[in-house]
């Protein structure tokens, strides 16, 4: 890499690392620089993963007091992403790298209706919660569960989105704050990454130099939107996932 390179893989970091602590999607900004420096698609893919992992690691730290009193919902659930970020993994060195195109928008596009509708959704439950005398449960049940591994193969395979699908999901079958499912959010993320990079260390070709580079920026990043992201109002948090998302979808439809 050129020093110009090496400076625009470091500045997309830190935006990956902010933008993937708030939202998710930090991968639409890293892969495109990747493969603009010549990298072939899976080794951007694997570079990418590992170095993101600080920057999920760092957003997870941020959001520490938004964890408190989660922590049997998030070990259930992290078993979950990491058996989905591993079988992500091999998908990726298995399939065609065209294999997750199509599907892949209407995933992200279903992601934010879901996100636009969870507050009327989240109404209509506890309603019917109420009528029926039951309560909700703390895990949000087998449902989550399955939904929340399937989004992980996804991310274990590209991650672009897939903190979008993680709030979407977790909004619709969790009785709690958009703030307190971000922070889940962020660990899960982060064990799919580290999951899918400690596989692709065995059996894959990194650039370390644009690892390094990520890594480092993207670990600046995720401070920034820990304290970026956790003043945000419900409501702002609810439409600045819409519109990354939808700019995810476009860029998805492009590629």
């Amino acid at each position: 890499m050129t020093i110009w390179e090496m400076f625009a893989v470091f500045v997309a970091g830190i935006s990956a690392g902010t933008i993937n602590t708030i939202v998710g999607s930090g991968t639409l900004i890293t892969f495109p620089v990747l493969l603009a420096t010549g990298l072939p698609p899976v080794t951007a893919t694997v570079s990418n993963g590992l170095g993101l992992i600080p920057g999920s690691v760092s957003g997870a730290i941020g959001y520490r007091a938004e964890l408190a009193g989660q922590g049997r919902r998030v070990l259930k659930l992290a078993i979950g992403a990491l058996v989905g970020g591993l079988t992500g993994a091999v998908l990726l060195l298995t399939l065609p790298s065209t294999a997750f195109e199509t599907i892949v928008p209407i995933l992200v596009a279903l992601a934010l209706v879901l996100v636009i509708l969870q507050p009327r959704i989240s109404k209509a439950v506890q309603r019917r919660r109420e009528h029926d005398g039951t309560s909700a449960r703390p895990d949000g049940g087998p449902l989550l569960f399955v939904g929340l591994m399937l989004a992980s193969v996804y991310g274990g395979y590209f991650t672009a989105a897939q903190g979008i699908i993680y709030l979407s999901l977790m909004g619709m079958l969790l009785d709690d704050t958009m703030q307190r499912l971000n922070a889940v959010k962020n660990v899960l993320a982060a064990i799919v990454n580290s999951v899918a990079a400690l596989f692709f260390l065995f059996v894959a070709d990194f650039d370390w130099t644009a690892v390094v580079l990520i890594a480092v920026g993207s670990a600046l990043g995720g401070q920034i939107g820990a304290k970026v992201g956790r003043r945000l109002s419900p409501t702002v948090l609810r439409v600045l996932i819409v519109a990354v998302g939808t700019v995810a979808i476009v860029q998805l439809l492009l590629r």
